[in-house]
């Protein structure tokens, strides 16, 4: 059913793809090193930056891997229970999702340099 469909396989292959590429681009980004690193902001606490060792980067390559994975398996049961449309839409979804977990953590990484 999903080989017949070429559109939304060439979506589900660029998402695999994009979370591929964006994984290994973070995963060549991230560190070890003995100092903490900045994690997050919040504009609650008292401190706005708060931050962790060097690992909790790589939820980050998690993030990517498991949003693309989810969001394929997702689009093909969408395909087979609601049709053409909310499928193409979900893997859409997906992309999006996919570009916006690696602005984040290029952002994240790249914060590094204000210590």
């Amino acid at each position: 059913m999903l080989i017949e469909d070429r559109y939304l396989l060439v979506l589900l292959v660029l998402l695999v793809l994009l979370a591929i590429v964006f994984s290994v681009i973070i995963g060549f980004s991230i560190h070890s090193s003995e100092r903490q690193l900045i994690s997050h902001y919040s504009a609650y606490g008292i401190t706005h930056f708060y931050f962790d060792q060097w690992f909790y980067s790589l939820t980050f390559l998690a993030f990517q891997i498991i949003a693309a994975v989810l969001h394929v398996v997702i689009s093909i049961k969408l395909l087979k229970e609601k049709g053409h449309s909310f499928a193409i839409l979900f893997a859409w979804l997906g992309i999006a999702v996919v570009i916006i977990g690696y602005i984040t953590a290029s952002t994240i990484l790249g914060l590094r340099t204000l210590l």
